[in-house]
């Protein structure tokens, strides 16, 4: 009906009401820039181009190779690797290929587990269990917040597993990469990194530099610390023929069709972008992440991992267990507009029903907020998460710091430099 046209629409527009006057601290999302969001409505949007450059089996792709050719062009020299394929869908979806091109039914992998922050792809009920691959965890230092680099080689050196998988959905500090690379040689393992939380960090010199430390894949979603659209990508450096031509086919006709010709085009733009103003991003994120974890800790509330600085990514983990949990914390936290979400950390059993919030920096960061907000920011949570103060009286003070931050930085629309460079490209 006509009516529910509309009324979509107008639930759409209130979503973007609510997010304007919030802030969003889910650590898994971020904001494209108006030149990135623009590819995204355009006609690359309604068309197919299944296949690689040059060698479509529709006709049409003129112009969508020539996107796909620079987007490539670009990852290659912003992660220094020699493989790229910016064909998968999402972050998801990139781990599926991988998955597909490094192991076979009933082979083993070593991962870490989810109640120590791993992602759902490695869990049973995710990819790794769609492919029918086996788990072995890994030891983990719940203090540090770290795969315990000792037990990790005596596992690996035990289990010689075909694929040594690395990557975190609480991704606090670097996986032990460099610590573990003559055990994953003398194995003779597949190093495969999970990079979507940490994309634009590794991107910004800010977190590490795996393809350069032991693994052979990195596979990532692009639409987190990475500012791009809800997409993938498949990385990989000094491969063979072999499995590069296994990551591509993998790719397709493995796990996609159509490989949405608009997020690929604005995944161009935000790395474009990303060579003008990444480095100075991910530092900023980095810095606000660090002093958001050292406010809340000021104010006494328990943030992981307070000895190390709390954190070396985008991401605090927060155990507020003894304020009512995380599922109380993140739904009061909703109602004072500031958007978060409950996460299991080390020792919990419920997915539900956690004692931790996640939070993550990326997106103030890009809307320009720095080191003194997030002392503004840990106050607020504070109030209303711990000192138990109305969340809507809370959410007038949420609304009144937020709206002087309502635009998107570290982009192309950001002062008259960038906005001269825009004319001339």
């Amino acid at each position: 009906m006509k009516e529910d046209a509309y009324w979509i629409r107008d639930q759409v527009q209130k979503h973007n009401k609510w997010f304007e006057e919030s802030l969003p601290m889910i650590a898994s999302e971020n904001l494209m820039s108006p030149l990135a969001k623009e590819m995204m409505i355009s006609d690359f949007h309604d068309r197919y181009a299944e296949g690689l450059p040059g060698k479509r089996y529709y006709n049409g792709n003129i112009y969508v190779d020539k996107v796909e050719l620079k987007c490539i062009e670009l990852a290659q020299r912003i992660f220094k690797c020699q493989f790229a394929d910016v064909r998968p869908i999402s972050g998801t979806v990139a781990n599926m290929a991988a998955l597909m091109a490094l192991t076979k039914p009933g082979e083993t992998i070593t991962c870490t587990s989810l109640d120590h922050g791993a992602h759902i792809s490695t869990a049973k009920f995710g990819a790794v269990g769609f492919r029918g691959v086996n788990t072995v965890t890994y030891p983990f230092d719940t203090n540090d917040m770290v795969i315990d680099v000792d037990g990790a080689a005596k596992l690996i050196r035990e289990v010689k597993p075909k694929v040594a998988q690395f990557g975190l959905s609480v991704f606090l500090f670097p996986a032990p990469l460099k610590e573990l690379n003559d055990v994953f040689n003398e194995v003779g393992c597949t190093v495969w990194y999970d990079g979507a939380h940490v994309l634009g960090l590794i991107a910004g010199g800010r977190f590490q530099d795996p393809l350069h430390e032991g693994a052979h894949v990195l596979t990532a979603s692009t639409h987190k610390t990475f500012p791009g659209p809800n997409h993938g990508i498949v990385l990989g450096h000094n491969l063979n023929e072999e499995l590069s031509k296994k990551l591509s086919s993998a790719v397709f006709p493995g796990v996609t069709s159509s490989h949405h010709l608009h997020a690929m085009a604005a995944l161009a733009v935000t790395m474009a972008e990303w060579e003008i103003y990444g480095e100075k991003y991910a530092a900023q994120v980095c810095k606000n992440a660090k002093a958001l974890g050292q406010a809340l800790y000021e104010l006494g509330v328990e943030v992981l991992c307070s000895h190390k600085g709390f954190t070396e990514s985008h991401t605090i983990a927060v155990n507020v267990a003894e304020h009512g949990g995380g599922s109380e914390a993140a739904n009061l936290m909703e109602r004072a507009n500031m958007i978060a979400n409950k996460n299991m950390i080390p020792g919990d059993k419920s997915a539900m029903n956690p004692s931790g919030i996640r939070l993550g920096s990326q997106e103030l960061t890009r809307v320009g907020m720095k080191e003194s907000e997030m002392k503004e920011v840990a106050a607020l949570i504070h109030r209303v998460v711990v000192k138990k103060e109305s969340p809507e009286v809370v959410k007038k003070d949420v609304m009144a710091l937020k709206r002087n931050f309502t635009k998107v930085r570290y982009c192309l629309n950001e002062g008259e430099e960038a906005y001269a460079y825009h004319k001339l490209v």
